[in-house]
């Protein structure tokens, strides 16, 4: 377990990047109390078991406590349902790239943008278990496929496939999951009896400001693959991207979307934008650059409202120094994409990887594990701990 020492020796190295404002609410008065006495950052540490009946005022809230004090409960809460020393490492494959029919303004592969990527077919099977050794033999334990689609409508023989992949991917004793567009109840059970563990899809951003970056895909029919996937018993991969434009109120927008549906998501992945010449956003986000305390509150405030998720820095992470990343873990992430890619983006290193986690004396989160307080056990909030066998997605995951 990496200790408070550590992070405080580097703490004066990272604080030039944090905003102006973020140093200037450092001093600022405390936040008025509930009915009972209580303050809203009180009341989430407090909890023993998650809630799903957010508000966002709650949340903004909480997104604007004073930093130190917003890591402080947020780790508190993060020992509180999980092991602070676990991180998963998870690697991402692009199974097929290119080609989407999207318009999504930050993505490389949409097929209306010149980014000088090439349409191409899915990859043969063979292809994804030589990639998925490698994930394992390097650490890896949550290996996800990533294709670039629209939806999967027609698509029988690729979901086909793609199953075929998946199942595997779970024969290597690797978790799976994979991210390809909307699919539908039928669509969801093939790859559930294929043995897939989780489904990304992601809601991006606020519903107020997700028009302004996506035409062709409403924010229902992002909530609503998401019901299919959660109906369909496979765990839920949710989370958003920043640094779209967008304002603070978003960052608490889709907080409270993720926050208030019915099961929280599994994982939570939190993406910074990586800014792609050709798109619509590689032009003018990459001139303007999110400020690193903007990340953190996120995954600070997504930790104490969403306590038994799986937050996971995901796309753009190259960009953050190691002490960004440890304070970050302070804050309660527990997961990272690690290996050659993020799909078109550039990803940290397995090797680099390992040394950093060393480093802060973490260690890779195994296959099929987790230790953490069980939400669903007792509905008066009591703390309990699962020490039994649970299903997910078809497949036995051990609590500790």
């Amino acid at each position: 377990m990496f200790q408070l020492k550590n992070v405080s020796s580097q703490l004066n190295k990272s604080i030039p990047a944090f905003s102006r404002r973020t140093l200037a609410t450092m001093s600022s008065p405390p936040k008025p109390a509930t009915s009972n006495g209580e303050s809203v950052i009180e009341k989430a540490v407090a909890a023993n078991a998650p809630r799903h009946n957010w508000t966002r005022e709650e949340i903004r809230e909480i997104y604007n406590t004073p930093l130190l004090q917003l890591i402080y409960n947020a780790s508190s809460v993060h020992r509180k349902f999980h092991d602070p020393s676990e991180v998963q490492l998870c690697t991402l494959m692009n199974i097929k790239t290119g080609g989407c029919s999207e318009d999504c303004k930050y993505c490389a592969q949409s097929s209306r943008y010149d980014t000088g990527l090439k349409a191409e077919k899915i990859v043969k099977v063979d292809e994804v278990i030589q990639a998925a050794r490698e994930a394992k033999a390097n650490g890896s334990t949550r290996f996800c496929m990533g294709a670039a689609w629209r939806d999967m409508k027609g698509r029988k023989s690729n979901l086909k496939r793609i199953s075929e992949m998946v199942k595997a991917v779970n024969d290597m004793g690797l978790e799976s999951c994979v991210t390809l567009g909307m699919v539908d109840d039928a669509q969801v059970k093939q790859l559930k009896e294929a043995g897939l563990t989780a489904y990304n899809h992601n809601v991006d951003t606020s519903r107020e400001f997700y028009p302004s970056v996506i035409s062709t895909r409403s924010y229902e029919e992002r909530l609503e693959t998401i019901e299919n996937v959660r109906q369909g018993g496979v765990s839920v991969c949710s989370g958003g991207i920043l640094g779209l434009g967008e304002s603070e109120e978003d960052h608490v927008g889709f907080l409270h979307t993720l926050s208030n549906m019915p099961q929280h998501p599994e994982s939570v992945p939190i993406n910074r934008l990586v800014p792609i010449k050709g798109t619509p956003l590689g032009e003018e986000q990459a001139k303007i650059k999110l400020p690193f305390d903007a990340v953190l509150r996120t995954a600070a405030t997504a930790r104490l409202i969403m306590p038994s998720s799986i937050i996971r820095l995901a796309a753009g992470r190259y960009t953050m120094k190691e002490t960004d990343q440890a304070m970050c873990f302070m804050a309660g992430v527990n997961a990272i994409f690690t290996g050659k890619k993020m799909l078109t983006t550039m990803c940290n290193g397995w090797d680099e990887d390992k040394e950093m986690l060393s480093r802060w004396g973490l260690k890779p989160m195994k296959s099929f594990e987790r230790t953490i307080v069980d939400p669903l056990k007792d509905q008066n909030e009591e703390e309990y701990v699962q020490t039994e066998t649970t299903s997910l997605a078809g497949r036995t995951m051990s609590f500790k």
